[in-house]
C-alpha cells in the first residue's frame, strides 16, 4: 500500500527494496545512494563553512554547551573591564595636568640654573655608557597584543643599544614582562617588581628608588620609560620615554625625537542605549603657560629642585602605570567582546551543523521505515 506513494527512484521489487534496506543499516546518510537522481537544484550548493565539523549529535550538543558557556564568560569578563576602565581612565586624564605642569616647572628651573655652578646629581648630563629600560607590562593576559607589544618595544630597543655598543639594564614591571624575561637568559634584568590592583604612590615609590640608586651611583646614564600609552578606548601605543637625566629643552621626546607628552586627550564616557555599551567623546584640553620670568624663590633653586626630583621620579612612574593599566583595560574590554562575538558566530554555526545532521537523521530513519514496510509488502 505504500508503493503508490513511493519515490521514482525506490524500488517495487522486494529484493531491491531488501537491498535497499541493508544499505541504510550500514551507510547512515541515505542520499548518498540516490544523489545522483536527485533533482540538480537540490545539489548544486555554495561551499558551506560547516563541512569541516565532522561529529556526531551527541559532541555537537556538547560544543554548543561549551560555546554558551565561554561567551558567558567573556561578556561577564569584558563587563568587568568596562566597569574598571572608567576609573583608570579618570586617574590618566586628572594626572596627566600635575605631571606635565611639575615637568614644566621642573624643566624652567634647570634652565635657569644652567649658567651657574650647581651640583644636582639627577641633572647631570654624562656621556651614556649604560642604560636602564623600566619596561611596564601587564599582570594579566586575556587582553589582545598588548603586553606583546610592550615587550617588542624592548626587544626592538635593546637591539639599538646592542648596534651602538651600549650596555643596558632592564627593571621590569608586571608579572607577564617578568615571566617573559626571566627565561630570556641573554637579558640582563636588574629588578622584578610585582604589580596588584590599581597603581598607587608607595608602588611608584618602590620603583622609583632603585631607579634612584642606579642613577646616582653612576652604574646607568640614562633611565628610560617603556610603557603603552592610553590614547583611547581602540588604540594604545607602546612608547619609550626619557625619565633621567632632565632635559634642558624642556620636552620629554622618545628615542625617534617625536614628544610623547599630551596636548589634547580625549575623555570617553561609557554609558548604556538600548541594553548596549555606548561611547560618548569629551574633548579635554590640555593648556600649559611658562612661568614669568618676575618670579621669585624664596629658597634657593638648588634646594627646590633637590625636593621636588624625587616628587617627580614618583610622579612619572606612578603616571606611566596608569597609563598602562588604563591601556591594558582596554584592550581587555575589545578582546572580550571580540571573543563574545565570535563566540556567537560560531554557536550560530554549530546549530545550523546540529540541525542539519538532526534533519538528515530523520530523513534516514523514515526512509528506513519506509523501506522495511516495502520489504514486508
Amino acid at each position: 500500500m505504500f508503493s503508490s506513494n513511493l519515490p521514482t527512484w525506490v524500488s517495487s521489487n522486494p529484493s531491491n527494496s531488501t537491498k535497499n534496506h541493508l544499505f541504510f543499516q550500514f551507510n547512515p546518510n541515505p542520499f548518498l545512494q540516490f544523489s545522483n537522481r536527485l533533482p540538480p537544484k537540490s545539489l548544486s550548493r555554495s561551499p558551506s563553512p560547516f563541512t569541516r565539523i565532522h561529529c556526531g549529535l551527541r559532541e555537537l550538543r556538547k560544543r554548543i554547551e561549551t560555546v554558551k558557556s565561554t561567551q558567558k564568560i567573556t561578556e561577564a569578563m569584558k563587563l568587568v573591564a568596562a566597569a574598571k576602565v572608567r576609573r583608570a581612565q579618570e586617574a590618566v586624564i586628572n594626572g596627566r595636568p600635575f605631571t606635565e605642569a611639575l615637568v614644566e616647572f621642573l624643566f624652567t628651573i634647570n634652565d635657569s640654573l644652567q649658567c651657574e655652578d650647581v651640583d644636582c646629581p639627577l641633572t647631570v648630563v654624562r656621556p651614556v655608557k649604560k642604560v636602564a629600560l623600566v619596561v611596564i607590562t601587564g599582570d594579566r593576559g586575556l587582553c589582545g597584543s598588548f603586553n606583546s607589544a610592550v615587550i617588542k618595544k624592548t626587544e626592538s630597543r635593546i637591539s639599538e643599544l646592542k648596534g651602538l655598543g651600549l650596555d643596558y639594564t632592564v627593571i621590569s614591571v608586571g608579572k607577564k614582562g617578568n615571566s617573559y624575561f626571566r627565561r630570556k637568559d641573554d637579558v640582563l634584568v636588574d629588578r622584578f617588581v610585582e604589580g596588584g590592583g590599581f597603581p598607587t604612590a608607595k608602588e611608584a615609590q618602590m620603583v622609583a628608588d632603585d631607579v634612584f640608586s642606579l642613577f646616582v651611583s653612576e652604574e646607568v646614564d640614562k633611565v628610560e620609560l617603556v610603557y603603552t600609552k592610553f590614547v583611547s578606548l581602540v588604540k594604545s601605543d607602546p612608547v619609550i620615554r626619557t625619565l633621567l637625566p632632565l632635559s634642558v629643552k624642556g620636552e620629554v621626546f622618545d628615542v625617534n625625537g617625536n614628544c610623547v607628552d599630551a596636548v589634547e586627550d580625549e575623555l570617553f564616557m561609557l554609558t548604556t542605549k538600548g541594553g548596549k555599551l555606548v561611547v560618548e567623546r569629551d574633548k579635554v584640553k590640555v593648556e600649559g603657560g611658562g612661568i614669568s620670568p618676575l618670579m621669585q624663590f624664596e629658597q634657593d633653586p638648588v634646594q627646590i629642585l633637590d625636593a621636588m626630583m624625587p616628587l617627580y621620579l614618583n610622579s612619572q612612574i606612578l603616571r606611566a602605570l596608569q597609563e598602562s593599566l588604563a591601556s591594558e583595560l582596554a584592550a581587555r574590554m575589545n578582546a572580550m567582546s571580540n571573543a563574545t562575538d565570535n563566540a556567537i558566530e560560531l554557536r550560530k554555526d554549530l546549530s545550523i551543523v546540529y540541525n542539519r545532521e538532526r534533519q538528515a537523521k530523520i530523513t534516514s530513519e523514515i526512509l528506513e521505515i519506509v523501506a522495511g514496510a516495502e520489504a514486508l509488502t
